[in-house]
């Protein structure tokens, strides 16, 4: 049995666009509409800021103070079964971002992770597709770290061992000089925690996949086929392996070749690079089909109905899409979900007939 959670009410003070809003929220669609630039889809951001403790847009936490002003503050009410949980996310210019539930600091940010899932769907994310490899993996690491938090931990002192890697083989071009002895001591931890990390990417993806051609299937009505692939050098040696038979090129380039965060998804269809052979209609498809399939795996590991949040979903779609997309989400199985759009008359015609309770703000 899954545990419904929804988000009660919000208030902002100075985050992006946003001087100050406190809202009240239904559990079931609640939706921003206005003109483009007026802060629906920092709004919007500003849900998915508590749920997962960072922007969607910008990482960069103090880069979303409000423009001439020295702090930003979102504070939340999610209700969980019955029971009221308050979220505060701030920072201050210089500081730490901090993050409080019910009053208490988290003695490590990555706690609160998985707590509150989020589902996003935004026109920011055709950089899955047209962007370098590394916004893929990224994607992968934050779908697998909202239901494991072990993960996480694992991906951070991967990243850090490699920064130490790197570190030192620039060291070494310095110095004329190789360190054979401490590159080892790096290259078994990096060796240990990357193939930790490939394991579980493996493991997540053969959940993933079946889901995922489901969930194209139905949106595209099985027009086209579409495959999503893990590529990884770790498929045919250990780590371990890699990180031997690669030293001489290392050395050479300054920076570790060969590793988990080179790893990439691949989009197809039929056959073909989705990048360059897919249309836009098949683009966008491949990628609402990729989060829907994000939310019923979170869902299914964690228990928990994420939120579901739709950025500026009505101009990216035709009109058929979007009846199938909102009939789908709006079924019993889906929770809270959140919808900004720019014209009322349009919202309104898709939302009321559901038959879920729902409500309009105008920003």
């Amino acid at each position: 049995m899954n545990t419904n959670m929804y988000l009660k009410k919000i208030a902002v003070v100075n985050y992006r666009n946003i001087s100050t809003k406190n809202l009240l929220f239904e559990s079931g669609i609640n939706c921003f509409v206005g003109n483009n630039g007026v802060g629906k889809t920092n709004l919007l951001d500003a849900i998915y800021h508590l749920g997962v403790g960072k922007s969607y847009f910008n990482p960069s936490a103090s880069q979303n103070i409000r423009h001439g002003e020295e702090f930003y503050m979102i504070e939340g009410l999610f209700e969980r079964e019955n029971r009221e949980e308050q979220i505060v996310c701030s920072i201050k210019k210089g500081q730490k971002k901090i993050i409080k539930c019910n009053g208490k600091n988290y003695d490590r940010i990555t706690e609160h992770i998985g707590k509150y899932p989020m589902v996003i769907i935004s026109p920011a994310d055709t950089d899955l597709i047209v962007d370098g490899s590394e916004v893929r993996r990224r994607f992968l690491d934050n779908v697998i770290s909202q239901s494991d938090t072990a993960y996480l931990d694992t991906l951070i002192r991967y990243n850090r061992v490699l920064l130490q890697r790197n570190t030192i083989l620039k060291q070494f071009a310095v110095n004329q000089y190789v360190d054979l002895l401490t590159l080892g001591i790096y290259d078994k931890q990096l060796a240990e925690l990357g193939q930790h990390i490939y394991q579980k990417r493996t493991q997540f993806m053969e959940a993933f996949l079946p889901v995922f051609q489901y969930q194209y299937e139905y949106l595209s009505e099985g027009k086209e086929q579409v495959s999503l692939s893990y590529e990884s050098a770790l498929h045919t040696a250990s780590l371990s392996e890699l990180l031997k038979q690669n030293l001489e090129k290392d050395r050479i380039l300054q920076y570790t070749s060969q590793g988990i965060h080179k790893d990439d998804l691949l989009f197809e269809i039929d056959g073909f690079s989705m990048k360059k052979y897919g249309s836009q209609g098949q683009q966008k498809s491949f990628l609402i089909a990729l989060k829907l399939s994000q939310f019923e795996v979170i869902k299914q590991q964690l228990r928990v109905t994420p939120i579901f949040l739709l950025d500026d979903i009505f101009d990216k779609l035709d009109d058929k899409r979007v009846e199938k997309l909102i009939s789908l989400v709006t079924q019993q199985h889906f929770g809270q979900l959140f919808i900004t759009d720019t014209h009322y008359d349009r919202t309104e015609s898709v939302v009321k007939k559901r038959g879920v309770p729902y409500q309009i703000f105008k920003i």
